[in-house]
């Protein structure tokens, strides 16, 4: 026999390393399920939807619905760029409000470098809108 450490304690963990281990392994279980449970759930359900709705489709149900009235036209029709503008121009200025409230919440604490930020930021929207304003953006003018 040689002397010297066996082959099971050379393979051996300690107890705490072994713990350390396998909480790190539980981890990436934790997360493996909840992207195979986020995944799969929508699918199973989307699935389910399908095979339980009627399908009875006619030619009246296939035709295009404008709130109870006969359609008139055909329903690919091109709209004006500036509406999508318009709910861009929303959608900026909407967001800003979403950063002013926790910022007007926490001013005191904040202090003086959060107020001039806070003027650089409103500042960048105002040219923004400007600019806006000199393209015609904000128009509400026929085609």
């Amino acid at each position: 026999m040689t002397a010297g450490p066996s082959r099971t304690a050379l393979f051996s963990t300690s107890n705490t390393e072994g713990k350390q281990v396998e909480a790190y392994i539980n981890s990436y279980v934790i997360v493996t399920v909840f992207l195979i449970l986020g995944t799969a759930f929508p699918i199973v359900v989307l699935w389910l939807g399908k095979q339980l709705r009627p399908n009875k489709p006619t030619q009246e149900k296939e035709t295009t619905y404008e709130s109870g009235n006969e359609p008139v036209g055909g329903s690919q029709i091109r709209f004006n760029v500036r509406y999508y503008l318009y709910a861009l121009m929303f959608v900026v200025f909407d967001v800003e409000t979403v950063f002013l409230y926790p910022w007007a919440v926490a001013y005191r604490q904040l202090g003086l470098f959060a107020l001039v930020e806070m003027v650089i930021f409103i500042g960048l929207l105002l040219i923004g809108l400007i600019y806006a304003w000199r393209k015609k953006v904000l128009q509400w003018n026929s085609i």
